[in-house]
């Protein structure tokens, strides 16, 4: 059941950053108008979604809010059909907060140029960014499987061209290898999909959620549909061993690009999991929990276990990401309500955590005169940068879980909430705990600690790119004033969240137990012992 809005918000949050591309990429200017441009519509956007948010009721017995409806292909079955219930509500809001945080971060990510062209790569670039934006809000807001499915496909476009084009030295094969691994996934997820509609009632709205939601399906067949939209949704997660493609696209990316990328864009696969393998296939997501849970936990200890041997620190918090979202899928599979609320929260407190490793660390690297990403070419810089230094630890602190910030409390709550079905594994699981503790602090202990460079001289110069030569060996600049506006609102998501997670929890824990209650209908089995007293104590 969806909820009609008299105001097409979710269409408007999708708009006004598709509008703001256009502008950006071709309205005559320099590329400083441009970028700031493209913040500004980036800001107007998120405004309009806070707007937006507080139109949501979370006692509504509506699955979906914000909800708006229109015929678009009427002959296969397809709608316009966007709402949003708790869980794609955050992490929209999530994208929007992250998307001008990356706009200010990439100010210098592509130099000036010089010509009668001079700027048109740069607004280019700003301009993708905010196309992405337009692709993430519609992805997280489709109600209709089909329109999921364009939006879950027209993402790898912006993405492409920004590995691609504007990426590092080895840009062409990270950019390919993404593209193949998601088009690879997305079309098993085609197949699954018309299949999918075949099984339902038909008719001009026949790929809705909610009519597709309870069908009599075939044992066999319904397993093999939740294959199909599984294999599609590891891959972006990306699950082992389906997350080979992530450590070179991150890599090679920009900061900004490799943390939506890394931060939203992959939130898809797990937000997926829940959304259509949970809520359309409850017996075959029962029949393969043992296979996901193993999965999962294999990608919590090999990820963290690959990071640790990491010499690039992109190719680290890449591997890092893997092992995190090992913990996701295992509290989404717990089949709980606090193990999926934990999920969820943990979807948004790793898209701010590794949003500041990301910015942070490319901070660092902007520093040092070679532009050098191996950790072995740092050491001592906190003598020399001890802001960076500080808010480069608050953010690795947060993504090993150190009570008090963000990721504690959304872990907790999936390792408490997995525990009642899964206990083995979540037993297992913690492990990679202690393993995230080893890969953060040997990482701040090797770049920023020791001996202060000598080539390094600490100066409050003015130049905003962080550096530049001088007589004395590089002169370093702490941070500057756009460094910080990009860090403040991170540590702050990182604090607000971690002492008060209630905010976003009291938006999620209603539509997890919506989902939950689908799976239940079909399997009562699945209801564990104390799920309500579980979900009044949250």
């Amino acid at each position: 059941m969806t909820a009609m809005s008299t105001v097409p918000w979710l269409t408007i949050l999708g708009l006004i950053p598709l509008v703001g591309a256009l502008f950006v990429a071709f309205v005559p200017g320099s590329a400083e108008t441009a970028k700031r441009m493209a913040l500004g519509f980036s800001l107007v956007t998120l405004v309009i979604g806070i707007i937006a948010a507080t139109q949501f009721d979370v006692s509504s017995s509506a699955q979906f809010q914000l909800g708006e409806q229109h015929s678009w292909i009427p002959q296969f079955g397809v709608s316009y059909a966007l709402g949003v219930d708790g869980i794609a509500l955050v992490l929209i809001l999530m994208a929007l907060v992250l998307t001008p945080i990356c706009l200010l971060a990439a100010w210098h990510d592509v130099p000036e140029e010089v010509g009668p062209r001079g700027g048109q790569r740069a607004k280019t670039y700003f301009a993708l960014l905010l196309v992405l934006e337009t692709f993430m809000v519609g992805v997280f807001a489709a109600t209709d499987v089909f329109l999921f499915y364009v939006f879950f496909e027209a993402m790898l476009i912006p993405v492409y061209f920004l590995i691609g084009r504007f990426g590092g030295a080895r840009r062409q094969y990270a950019a390919m290898k993404f593209l193949l691994f998601s088009l690879a996934g997305g079309l098993v997820m085609l197949v699954a999909v018309i299949a999918l509609y075949l099984q339902g009632p038909g008719g001009t709205d026949g790929f809705l959620i909610e009519r597709l939601t309870g069908l009599s399906i075939d044992p066999t067949t319904e397993r093999l549909l939740f294959v199909g939209f599984f294999l599609a949704f590891a891959v972006k997660a990306p699950m082992v061993p389906f997350h080979t493609w992530l450590p070179d696209a991150a890599t090679e990316s920009t900061p900004a690009t490799a943390t939506l990328l890394v931060g939203v864009l992959d939130k898809v696969g797990t937000f997926g999991m829940i959304r259509f393998c949970l809520q359309l296939f409850p017996e075959a997501s029962q029949w393969a929990t043992p296979v996901v849970v193993v999965l999962a936990v294999i990608s919590v200890i090999y990820g963290a276990l690959l990071a640790i041997g990491q010499t690039d620190m992109m190719r680290l918090i890449s591997y890092t990401s893997v092992s995190h979202f090992g913990f996701i899928v295992l509290g989404i599979f717990a089949f709980t309500s606090v193990g999926q609320g934990g999920s969820t929260l943990y979807m948004v407190n790793h898209g701010f955590s590794t949003a500041a490793l990301f910015l942070f660390a490319a901070m660092l690297v902007r520093r040092h005169n070679s532009n050098s990403k191996r950790i072995g070419d740092y050491g001592g810089w906190q003598r020399v940068t001890p802001a960076l230094a500080g808010i480069f630890l608050v953010a690795g602190l947060s993504g090993l879980a150190l009570p008090g910030l963000s990721s504690f409390v959304s872990e907790f709550l999936v390792l408490v909430g997995s525990f009642s079905t899964q206990p083995v594994a979540t037993v297992i699981a913690t492990s990679g705990i202690i393993l995230a503790a080893l890969y953060i602090l040997l990482m701040f202990n090797r770049v920023m600690t020791g001996p202060k460079p000598e080539e390094l001289v600490a100066e409050g110069v003015t130049v905003d790119e962080g550096w530049r030569k001088s007589s004395g060996g590089t002169t370093v600049r702490d941070l500057t004033t756009r460094d910080k506006l990009v860090a403040a609102p991170l540590i702050a998501a990182f604090v607000v969240l971690g002492f008060l997670p209630n905010i976003a929890l009291n938006f999620i824990n209603p539509a997890v137990d919506k989902t939950l209650s689908y799976v239940q209908q079909a399997i009562p089995s699945l209801n564990p012992a104390g799920t309500a007293a579980e979900g009044s104590s949250k």
